[in-house]
């Protein structure tokens, strides 16, 4: 078999070099238009529950990137100079970059043939070619060009992100709520390497237009972002790389595949960031294809098999995704509540997770808060 990977991202070299690996005789040729030490963002974070799937399928690359990772097991929420740990929330995080070239370095290491700095204008460079898989993102061209036939659709958030890093780090994955004169902002910010953070900075509308956001260069919104987080930062800048302010894409495509093209990743959909991450999702997506692909006996078979197999679990996650944005695109007004009302709503938001749930994952936090409620409940009698 001789496939086209295009896209150079983790999906797109996981599904280079899983397929390459199991199937030594094929022809595997990845195309990425930038080069191979370019990346944008910073850390990428993994769930405990993703590394347990991956390792299942594939324990020799979990072996091989758990050693680079920072862990912890407790979610922090910082707001009004208090903060409130919730326990048995476990999570390991890596630098995207380092993530990308031990993925290089495996699908290398594999026999994929990988072109770098190669610009992809149309799919028919790939006429020749068994299968076509689209892992080349958000702007994903062979998507566009099929728009129609995917069943593409796309539609935005209303909040504002940008994306920075930080030489701070934090202990855990933790959020940090400040309301200032102008508006609310939050930051989600944990650390990736035993140096740097991701530090990724949202705010409302409302708040984004009443700084002037819209006129400010990347430096000025910086800046910006260091006064109202300074508590927090404790004196260490914020890093920029391409962190402009955008609204979160929600991408879906009604059909996963084309003739012989195949979509993964975010080319195919997207989920919010306050619930998992994009290359967690995009590497399942590749797992999924070769499953498929190994399970058939030809290739439009396989990608009916995947798209049937696949989309209901993307589905549940998509929808627990959005709940969970709903939950920030208000997060001015959660911000009203008391610490332990402000957390139970915040861990609770996407609906995945109930208080019998909790008490079982998060003993500590429910002691907590259960006792908060008492408190509450035999003020409000008296």
């Amino acid at each position: 078999m001789r496939i086209a990977v295009i896209g150079g991202g983790p999906g797109g070299l996981y599904l280079a070099y899983l397929w390459k690996s199991r199937h030594p005789e094929a022809q595997v040729e990845l195309f990425e238009q930038n080069s191979a030490g370019a990346t944008w963002g910073f850390g990428v974070v993994f769930s405990e529950q993703a590394l347990e799937f991956l390792r299942a399928d594939d324990p020799h690359t979990v072996d091989a990137i758990t050693p680079r990772m920072e862990s912890w097991k407790n979610n922090t929420l910082n707001l009004r100079d208090e903060s409130v740990e919730i326990d048995g929330v476990g999570f390991s995080s890596i630098g995207r970059l380092e993530l990308l070239q031990i993925l290089q370095e495996r699908a290398r290491d594999a026999g994929v043939s990988a072109r770098y700095e190669t610009t992809v204008q149309t799919s028919d460079q790939f006429r020749g070619y068994d299968l076509i898989v689209a892992a080349d993102g958000l702007n994903s061209m062979v998507r566009r060009n099929f728009e129609g036939d995917f069943g593409f659709s796309i539609s935005y958030s209303t909040n504002k992100f940008a994306w920075y890093g930080t030489t701070k780090t934090f202990a855990t994955l933790s959020q940090t709520f400040v309301a200032t004169e102008l508006g609310a902002f939050n930051a989600h910010h944990y650390r990736y390497s035993p140096h740097m953070s991701t530090f990724l900075v949202e705010c409302d509308r409302a708040t984004w237009q009443a700084y002037g956001f819209a006129g400010k260069t990347i430096e000025e919104s910086k800046a910006i972002c260091e006064r109202v987080f300074a508590s927090v930062l404790d004196g260490h800048p914020l890093l920029s790389n391409k962190s402009v302010w955008r609204n979160f894409p929600w991408v879906w495509n009604a059909h996963w595949s084309h003739q012989n093209m195949v979509l993964i990743g975010d080319a195919l959909h997207s989920a919010h960031f306050s619930i998992g991450s994009g290359t967690r999702l995009a590497i399942e997506d590749a797992i999924a294809l070769v499953r498929a692909l190994e399970a058939e006996a030809d290739i439009p078979r396989a990608l009916a098999r995947y798209e049937a197999e696949r989309k209901p679990v993307v589905k549940k996650l998509v929808t627990a995704a959005r709940t969970s944005a709903d939950w920030y695109e208000n997060f001015p007004a959660h911000m009203k509540l008391d610490l332990m009302d402000f957390a139970h709503s915040y861990i609770t938001r996407s609906g995945r997770i109930d208080d019998a749930r909790l008490r079982a994952m998060s003993p500590n936090f429910m002691a907590r808060y259960e006792a908060a409620s008492r408190r509450d409940g035999a003020r409000r009698h008296a």
